[in-house]
């Protein structure tokens, strides 16, 4: 009968397939791009290109609501029906979330070459998905009976945040407002991402280590949890508000906080199994970014001076942010698909590898002087070692599972 399948029915035959098929061609597409631009733009290859966008901001758009929204919502549609115990998302509801979306990114694109309208059309059609992905986890957050949805709330709150600032987005490509970008850049980061990716390792961390490591002890505090997304939204207003100098007030403790979450949760402990270790390593990003960003702040406090450029912003988004996508994506891919649950040596390594691009793209804000050679240099990195990673995992999502089961 598999025989007869088509790989579109294969695709849809569950909400990751193809979300992250598409989030993974857009993690290479959109670093391609990047790397094209900074080539042309400082020199190195070819000649500067006139985006109808301003590149910087078509970058950020790209990565904070064109890549890890398609990991989001697949991870999302799969795990909010388990959590809750509610009804299954309908193939037409995720499938019509991904081709807005993946349309919308499509035009975003076509646009950055062509004319600002095409671009504006592409957000519209984003947006559209985006909307329909959030009405169907809201439906399944308000519908399913009473119980523990404490994460849950905070993610859907968190989504919400996202589809604005898409808005926002979406309003500064229209008018030019530069006070509406500044909300969509902002609210992308700390009212979006980091309270999600900081929620889903709240929950599934200490779940996943116990099911793996002996005599574990199960830690989830959520007193901690509060406090930290209290943290992250007085940063993300600070950071909104342009107040650089007060941000080490919260930065420092949430960097502290992430730091007892990574040594409670065992992150020595997870080297024993490597599809655990990988989450582990990500999560342990955000006290490094936290504390970046803290040292940054107390230095601008103390002497009015701007150290550090965007190298904390690159700590959270690639090490912390992007990690968390290659883990848990890696793991719903290889447990969803009929295959043992472990991680092989090759992707072991790339995981590592990946590590790379941070730690690059860091050092392109602490080594100044080197800067367009880091940047251009980390965004190759990435596309080596994601690329490979994109090859490994992308064709999963078009075949039958190994195991021959549904789904």
């Amino acid at each position: 009968m598999d025989n007869q399948l088509t790989v579109w029915d294969h695709m849809s035959a569950a909400p990751h397939r193809s979300l992250f098929l598409a989030g993974a061609l857009q993690g290479v597409l959109t670093v391609m791009w990047w790397v094209f631009d900074l080539t042309g733009r400082y020199g190195i290859a070819g000649t500067m290109t006139n985006w109808s966008v301003p590149p910087t901001w078509a970058h950020a758009f790209l990565m904070i609501y064109g890549f890890f929204p398609f990991f989001i919502f697949g991870f999302l549609f799969t795990t909010y029906p388990n959590w809750m115990n509610g009804d299954k998302v309908r193939p037409r509801e995720y499938v019509m979330t991904c081709v807005a979306m993946a349309a919308g990114v499509a035009l975003f694109y076509a646009g950055l070459l062509t004319h600002k309208a095409i671009s504006i059309a592409g957000v519209e059609l984003m947006l559209a998905g985006w909307s329909v992905a959030v009405y169907v986890l809201f439906r399944i957050l308000l519908t399913t009976p009473a119980q523990d949805k404490r994460h849950a709330r905070v993610i859907s709150v968190a989504l919400l945040m996202g589809w604005l600032g898409v808005a926002a987005y979406l309003v500064w490509l229209v008018t030019d407002s530069p006070a509406v970008l500044n909300f969509a850049r902002h609210a992308g980061i700390w009212f979006f991402l980091l309270p999600i990716v900081l929620t889903v390792s709240h929950r599934m961390i200490p779940f996943f280590s116990s099911r793996v490591l002996d005599n574990y002890e199960m830690v989830r505090p959520f007193w901690m949890l509060w406090l930290m997304l209290a943290g992250i939204a007085v940063h993300g207003s600070l950071q909104w508000l342009e107040l650089p100098g007060y941000l080490w007030i919260v930065d420092l403790p949430l960097a502290a906080c992430a730091g007892y979450l990574s040594y409670r949760w065992g992150f020595q402990r997870s080297f024993q199994v490597s599809l655990l270790a990988v989450l582990h390593v990500s999560f342990a990003w955000l006290g490094v970014a936290m504390a970046l960003y803290g040292l940054q702040s107390l230095i601008y406090f103390a002497s009015g001076t701007l150290l550090l450029g965007l190298a904390p912003l690159h700590a959270i988004g690639i090490g912390f942010f992007s990690g968390m996508i290659l883990a848990m994506a890696s793991r719903v891919t290889i447990g969803h698909s009929g295959r043992p649950l472990e991680l092989d040596r090759f992707t072991w390594l790339l995981f590592l590898g990946f590590q790379a691009t941070a730690v690059l793209r860091i050092l392109a804000d602490i080594v100044p002087a080197g800067a367009p050679l880091f940047y251009v240099t980390a965004g190759l990195v990435w596309l080596a070692y994601f690329g490979l990673w994109a090859g490994k995992f992308a064709p999963i999502y078009w075949r039958a599972r190994v195991d021959g089961k549904a789904g």
